[in-house]
């Protein structure tokens, strides 16, 4: 049986997300809980533009491109598409695939003009009837790779003129019709409002639907507690570093329900040697630790956790355990984004808090045209060196156009994070 999906739902009215099509009532802060989805076992995002107009409509794709900025999961995006290029802005702020509506005259057209473009793979359509399926029957397997079905009612119709895949959204839970439907082969996944709601513990609703014979993405661990070797307290260590950064956040300590429980609701939980009791990370803090890997050491006697932390991991308040200095030799700095990082900060605090004779300064002071004049003479002299056949001048000239254009991302709020997001998305 194919894995299966669940699936959250995000309406934008205005750059900000509602509660739902008719409901215009504001929820979570939109980029907050797309975060919340991205690390609480949620496979896929769909955000709806609830647009009613071209200004509010390119206020809501910039939503849509941040919240692509800030997750990892697939992100699906829909509503408001009236033409070819709305589906172009949709995909080019970062969205996997877009979705049409069934209920729209020219949807058939701008799926096919945009499967063409972009591949059927990147296409979805969204279906209340059976009636857009019926008349388009014969073009449905070549411009469209996933139907959204939004009455439960229809889904024998469904399955009777296409064979199409499709996730199903349901109005209410209802765990037994749930599992009835994805046991159909033709059934990716899931959504509705009830997995909208941050409340929901997803990753039990997969163990759920696990137990019930569904084939879900939850974790599925390669080693067992068996395999590790444990202290003198029959407990492992686990160093927590975060999935992002690489910083090491803290050192706790696992028993064996500590272990599987971990596994099984998708955040940290540790033994508490003092307490003699379980706790999960972040419970009545707020500052959960979200499962990302657990990989063991190369005796199998300490578990590395990745993990997306919620808010500090230590109890000071501080962002990490670790930061009571002991010694500390100087070193060269040689990782690139670190680097680059660094550099940026520097250039940002000189934005911030102006220094005297600083030529950061002077470039900000002279503005966007001096900016962009500077970048590209720097750009033209990166083009002279590599003609050069001397290979030692091409790095000094490179290393003056990254400068340059640091200076042109403080000033246009760009930063390196969004970069390289943007990068890994191609």
């Amino acid at each position: 049986m194919e894995q299966k999906n669940v699936v959250a739902t995000i309406y934008l009215k205005d750059g900000q997300a509602v509660k739902g099509m008719d409901n215009f009532d504001s929820v979570d802060d939109v980029i907050h809980l797309a975060r919340l989805y991205n690390d609480s076992g949620i496979d896929k995002i769909i955000v709806f533009d609830l647009s009613e107009d071209d200004e509010e409509h390119e206020k809501n794709i910039n939503t849509i491109r941040n919240i692509n900025r800030n997750v990892e999961i697939k992100v699906c995006a829909g509503g408001n598409i009236n033409r070819f290029e709305d589906i172009k802005k949709l995909i080019y702020a970062g969205c996997l695939q877009v979705i049409v509506n069934g209920a729209k005259q020219n949807s058939m057209e701008l799926a096919e003009e945009a499967s063409n473009r972009f591949g059927k793979d990147r296409i979805l359509v969204s279906v209340k009837n059976v009636d857009f399926i019926f008349k388009h029957q014969k073009e449905m397997n070549d411009h469209f790779h996933e139907l959204l079905v939004l009455n439960t009612d229809v889904l024998n119709a469904v399955e009777n003129i296409t064979d199409v895949p499709y996730v199903v959204y349901f109005e209410e839970c209802d765990y037994e019709k749930i599992i009835d439907v994805l046991s159909r082969n033709n059934v990716r996944g899931i959504a509705g409002t009830f997995i909208n709601n941050p409340m929901t513990d997803v990753m039990e609703m997969k163990s759920q639907l696990s137990a019930a014979g569904i084939k879900m993405d939850n974790f599925e661990p390669a080693l067992k507690w068996a395999d590790l070797k444990k202290n003198s307290d029959g407990m492992v260590p686990v160093i927590v570093q975060d999935y992002r950064t690489d910083e090491v956040l803290m050192l706790a300590y696992m028993n064996e329900e500590a272990f599987e429980t971990t596994i099984n609701i998708g955040k940290m939980t540790y033994y508490s040697r003092s307490r003699h009791e379980l706790w999960t990370k972040g419970l009545t803090s707020g500052h959960i630790q979200y499962v990302k890997s657990l990989t063991a050491d190369c005796d199998y006697d300490t578990i590395l956790a990745k993990v997306s932390q919620v808010g500090v991991a230590c109890h000071t308040g501080n962002p990490t355990c670790f930061f009571n200095e002991i010694v500390k030799k100087e070193y060269m700095e040689k990782n690139p984004l670190k680097i680059l990082e660094d550099v940026y900060s520097t250039i940002l605090d000189r934005k911030e808090h102006p220094k005297e004779g600083s030529y950061t300064n002077y470039l900000f002071d002279k503005g966007i045209d001096k900016i962009l004049k500077k970048l590209g003479e720097e750009a033209t002299e990166i083009v002279i060196a590599a003609k050069n056949p001397e290979p030692e001048e091409i790095k000094y000239e490179i290393s003056d156009f990254l400068y340059h254009m640091m200076v042109l991302m403080a000033e246009k709020g760009v930063t390196w994070e969004q970069i390289t997001q943007e990068l890994s998305h191609r």
